[in-house]
């Protein structure tokens, strides 16, 4: 699945709170210091993280880290790098050099990827595995959390230290619910980049049909938004898109339980959203076998570990919160 912020050349919004944002995003990407970003699930984290490397205008590059590599044995390599007379390799701090290292979900980095950012942020530099001598942390680091980072701090799942080293800017994503007035141009963006980018037919939103999106409580943030107007250009006809069409969209039964109970709804879904529907709730029922365990998971689906924590990112799966009863904030 293409990340929420796909096509955002920024943060769009002409509400205070998004002129705001900007305003604060500009003046942190004047600094080097870490930045920690805020908001519900689904909202464009990722595009403000990248409108902040491009106003900063560092010379290196934007890498995002994968949480999945930051567990086990390659944890420290991953991250680290590893120099050796038989292996040499740059890691992801290496690989950011003068430019910016995202960290997308931290809440879901393992205890021991958590750790070593600890050790690296507190020291300012790094020893690749192998290596005699350290160098210097010359990456900006930029991370993000869903939801409350109080709250994941109390939980432990994410250590206050760590918390303390990367919350020097901190920017919150106000939810789309308490923005609305931001919605057509959202609507507008994702029409147009969905139209160009993967060859659906572009068609315009009636007002009433915007009206309506405008009063949308959008539980899953701009990520609703935008799997919204995609179905709505792949299986509308001509002309505009109307309120009515909106109001069947909004009420259609897309929650996951329908794929896994085989409701008739399901079967009104794109093939895309119905297969990510039925991955999903797959990969939530192996993962109650497997007791959270990922890597037990990995082997029940005979998927590698790296691919699986993709896999499990891009469906909005995070291991540590999957209960027994199957839920998974």
């Amino acid at each position: 699945a293409a990340a929420v912020g796909a096509g955002l050349p920024e943060p769009l919004g002409n509400s205070p709170e998004m002129q705001l944002l900007r305003q604060r995003a500009g003046q942190a990407a004047a600094h080097g210091s870490p930045v920690l970003i805020t908001g519900e699930g689904g909202s464009a984290k990722d595009a403000l993280a990248h409108y902040i490397h491009r106003r900063s205008q560092r010379p290196g590059d934007f890498v995002s880290l994968d949480p999945g590599e930051l567990e086990g044995d390659r944890a420290r390599c991953y991250l680290l790098g590893e120099c050796g007379e038989d292996t040499s390799s740059d890691g992801a701090l290496a690989a950011a050099a003068d430019g910016t290292l995202y960290i997308s979900g931290l809440e879901s980095v393992s205890e021991e990827g958590q750790a070593l950012l600890c050790r690296v942020l507190e020291s300012g530099h790094f020893t690749p595995v192998g290596a005699m001598e350290p160098r210097p942390l010359t990456c900006r680091i930029i991370a993000s959390v869903d939801g409350n980072i109080e709250q994941h701090v109390r939980d432990r799942r994410v250590p206050e230290k760590l918390y303390l080293q990367l919350n020097v800017l901190a920017l919150h994503l106000p939810a789309l619910r308490d923005r609305p007035q931001d919605v057509p141009e959202l609507v507008r963006h994702y029409a147009d980049w969905l139209s160009n980018q993967e060859g659906l037919s572009y068609r315009q939103f009636s007002i009433s049909a915007l009206n309506r999106l405008r009063n949308h409580a959008w539980p899953g943030d701009e990520r609703e938004l935008r799997n919204l107007v995609q179905r709505l250009l792949t299986l509308g006809g001509d002309g505009e898109v109307t309120s009515q069409e909106v109001e069947d969209a909004l009420r259609s039964p897309v929650a996951d339980a329908s794929v896994a109970a085989g409701t008739p709804g399901a079967f009104d879904l794109p093939l895309r959203e119905a297969r990510e529907q039925f991955e999903r709730e797959y990969l939530i029922y192996q993962l109650r076998k497997a007791g959270g365990s990922v890597g037990k998971l990995s082997d029940a689906v005979g998927m590698e570990r790296t691919h699986l924590y993709r896999k499990l990112r891009s469906l909005g799966i995070d291991p540590k919160t999957v209960t027994s009863t199957g839920a998974s904030r």
